[in-house]
């Protein structure tokens, strides 16, 4: 008997080849959960001028889809969904299968009204069937609580991976790589809820069910690590997070090697977690190694190789910091250093957005996404950039001690460049939330300036009234990103 096709949980659809449900797990909110049905329970096939009508409808319906003609597939997914009804019986399996293929359109489609008694209507014909505790339900159920879960329905989304999780355990065992699917999926459900304690331990106990099955080196597993890390460092759990990303960098580094970006940017991740951990020295050697990567991977004058820099300079400076206690000499090589490195960050950046709005002159960034993303970095490394060389010039006329000193006048011309940089691109596609809060620091270190009246330049022209100002009108406009973030 031909099996009913099922379309995945996301847009890239999987049919149905045996008869167990086999959920898996890849993308997003993971990956999709694909239903399968056992034939009929007495083992019959059955077969008629319906049924038949019915695989053609499925087929073709699935033939649509794959080409994105959606609206066309619609009218074939519900003939199949009529002729399985008139061929099946209007309570058979094969109905559930014809109900949930046109849900998973549905949601495709954002017709999401529409998928969901189509999802429940699935799972009652499949308790019918099998009974409520029957691991086709528990499946029907995990891709229930997916569909939920895309529209951020936390509490239905919960309730469903709640009960599939103790089917599967029921009827799977817990150490079944289905059981953990749902359990991971649960823990996401529960982080959002703002459990985060309860997630955590969900969320690792899922990655040892993957590790003790054989696949603590595989991507999906990659993939659970790195959400549990982000759990960690959300929760300001340091320490557990670089744990974590040791274990990811060194699985990276066993299966793809340092001619990698993957495990460039998972040493990269590592770093960034060492540099709040006070972890200054291994920080810049994992870094320096990571550009040392990067230069030999990427061309020159890539964003990446400037953010790299970007982020050794920033090291070096607060490494500088704590060196002018115990050797001030040291300190200021180490500020030397930095500042090297952030011009160069600078002069990638601006090469970038150079580049880009010569490109734009010939055809419209709008239509380019990896242009368009590819300038907001580069807008956003160059303010970074600009604002840490004008706190590193201030940093160094405190260490020096003079008022006169050259290092102020070059703090607030790099400052003013920092502005004249944003104003050039405002109102653009690059001007994002996180580029309008790196102007507001950079407003924000030009007004300690001409608060403690340092400024010796043409920020002397400049209003400290008109600059608190335009920080407080920046601050409401990112309040509602800051509370997102938060």
């Amino acid at each position: 008997m031909l099996m009913p096709i099922i379309l995945g949980i996301n847009s890239n659809p999987v049919f149905a080849k045996d008869t167990t449900f086999k959920p898996s797990s890849e993308n997003g909110i993971e990956e999709n959960d694909t239903i399968g049905l056992r034939k009929v329970e007495d083992g019959s096939v059955i077969s008629n001028i319906h049924t038949s009508k019915w695989r053609v409808f499925t087929d073709t319906a699935r033939d649509l889809f794959l080409q994105g003609r959606l609206e066309e597939a619609e009218r074939c997914f519900v003939s199949a969904l009529q002729e399985a009804k008139e061929g099946f019986g209007e309570r058979d399996p094969h109905v559930a299968s014809a109900f949930n293929n046109l849900a998973e359109l549905y949601r495709v489609m954002k017709r999401y009204d529409k998928a969901e008694p189509m999802y429940l209507e699935a799972i009652n014909i499949l308790e019918e069937s099998y009974g409520s505790e029957d691991i086709r339900v528990g499946s029907a159920l995990h891709n229930l609580g997916q569909f939920y879960l895309v529209q951020r329905k936390l509490k239905e989304a919960c309730n469903c991976y709640e009960r599939a999780l103790k089917i599967k355990g029921r009827v799977l065992g817990h150490g079944h790589m289905d059981y953990a699917d749902t359990m991971y999926h649960l823990g996401t459900v529960l982080y959002l809820l703002g459990k985060e304690k309860d997630s955590e331990a969900l969320i690792q106990d899922s990655v040892r069910i993957l590790e003790e099955g054989g696949l603590g080196e595989s991507i999906l597993c990659i993939r659970r690590l790195r959400y549990l890390a982000k759990i960690h460092l959300k929760s300001n759990h340091l320490l557990e997070a670089e744990n974590v990303q040791r274990k990811i960098l060194h699985i990276m580094e066993l299966s793809k090697g340092w001619n990698s970006l993957d495990t460039i940017n998972s040493a990269d991740g590592l770093a960034s977690t060492l540099y709040a951990n006070g972890c200054l020295k291994e920080a810049q050697e994992l870094l320096e190694r990571c550009l040392d990567a990067r230069k030999t991977i990427l061309p020159e004058g890539h964003i990446q190789i400037g953010a790299n820099m970007l982020h050794i300079a920033r090291v070096l400076m607060l490494s500088s910091n704590e060196l002018k206690e115990i050797d001030i000499s040291k300190a200021v090589i180490a500020l030397d250093k930095a500042r090297e490195l952030l011009k160069s960050s600078i002069r990638i950046s601006r090469g970038v957005l150079d580049k880009i709005s010569k490109y734009g002159e010939k055809k419209k960034i709008h239509e380019d996404g990896e242009t368009r993303k590819d300038g907001r970095t580069a807008l956003l490394i160059l303010l970074q950039s600009l604002d840490s060389l004008g706190h590193l010039e201030i940093t160094l006329q405190e260490m020096q001690g003079s008022k006169e000193d050259p290092s102020l006048i070059l703090a607030e011309n790099v400052l003013f460049e920092c502005i004249s940089a944003y104003q050039k691109f405002k109102g653009s596609i690059f001007e994002t939330p996180e580029v309008k809060a790196e102007y507001c620091a950079c407003l924000k270190h030009l007004s300690s300036l001409v608060r403690d009246d340092k400024t010796i330049g043409q920020a002397r022209r400049i209003s400290l009234q008109d600059l608190q100002d335009e920080i407080s009108r920046l601050e409401v406009e990112l309040s509602p990103y800051r509370k997102r973030k938060s």
